[in-house]
């Protein structure tokens, strides 16, 4: 049994940019699954999806992604594989084109978690790919900074009602295994250093053979709270079907800390779940023997 799942984030996406993360979902879908198809790792096929929504400025991941109070893009992400339980996280980077390849090469390291200037410079001796800090910049997010800067409380809960792009993926492998990965550029006008839910584990992902994966979006600073991700899959272990987990999970951050987020969730037999209380959240799946689905939902989480 293989499976993947991914998306592109949970927020108020409106009616004109619903055809851009339909697309955006579908091809990341596709990037890993091709991986998954001949036999690949879960780890390489997140991965992948997740390198194909960082190349796509639709998103807040990569190319396009906010810019921070003082106009420049930092950058997050993480990936966890479930078979070893090894991962690897960066935060706060900004000349790094692809965060989540950057975060596997620190999996493959003897650390976690690197930040900031370290983890450029990590980069740079580990080989991946580097990039000035105005190649990840488009016009979109120079006007939103500009307008943004008369509106200096324009953080947390207003913010994720705007705008919130994060990617993630979660994906089976034939061998059984599991594994999960997310990435973001963070908030709108984000103060300079802040990080969010996305690069910590148990919170913007987890992956763990013996449960499942999840993969978050949101409001991060509710997000961190309750350690969504392993939240969810905690519901998986005592087992739930993975859309009353992730619907379960949605529901305790809204009640407990009044958090904005969404979900996706695979468990180790390949069945898929999603959830989220914002209005939309854009994400697809595939599962073998099945065609792909892509989907804006739209039905909120009581």
């Amino acid at each position: 049994m293989t499976a993947l799942i991914v998306h592109g984030g949970a927020w108020d996406i409106p009616d004109n940019e619903v055809a851009a993360h339909k697309a955006g979902c579908l091809a990341a879908l596709a990037a890993g699954w091709a991986i998954l198809n001949a036999g690949g790792s879960a780890l390489d096929a997140v991965e992948a999806a997740v390198r194909s929504l960082e190349d796509d400025p639709t998103y807040d991941a990569g190319v396009g992604s906010f810019l921070n109070a003082i106009g420049e893009v930092e950058l997050d992400a993480a990936i966890m594989d479930g078979n070893t339980m090894l991962s690897g996280a960066v935060a706060a980077v900004q000349r790094v084109r692809h965060p989540i390849t950057l975060a596997r090469r620190v999996l493959e390291s003897d650390y976690i978690l690197l930040v900031g200037a370290g983890a450029e410079s990590f980069a740079q001796s580990a080989g991946v790919e580097l990039c000035s800090a105005d190649d990840l910049v488009i016009d979109r997010e120079r006007e939103r900074w500009k307008a943004q800067q008369g509106q200096p409380g324009f953080r947390g809960r207003d913010a994720f009602r705007a705008a919130h792009d994060t990617v993630g993926a979660v994906a089976l492998d034939a061998a059984g295994n599991l594994a999960a990965a997310t990435s973001t550029g963070g908030i709108p006008n984000k103060l300079p250093g802040r990080v969010g839910d996305s690069p910590l584990l148990g919170s913007g992902l987890y992956a763990d053979n013996e449960s499942g994966g999840c993969s978050t979006t949101g409001w991060g600073e509710s997000i961190m709270k309750v350690v969504l991700a392993k939240t969810v899959t905690d519901g998986l272990r005592q087992g739930a079907h993975p859309r009353e987990a992730a619907q379960s999970g949605i529901r305790y951050l809204a009640r407990r800390v009044d958090g904005l987020a969404g979900c996706i969730v695979l468990d180790r037999a390949g069945q898929v779940g999603w959830a989220h209380n914002t209005l939309r959240m854009a994400f697809a799946y595939q599962v073998d023997g099945q065609e792909p689905v892509v989907a804006i939902h739209q039905d909120e989480v009581a």
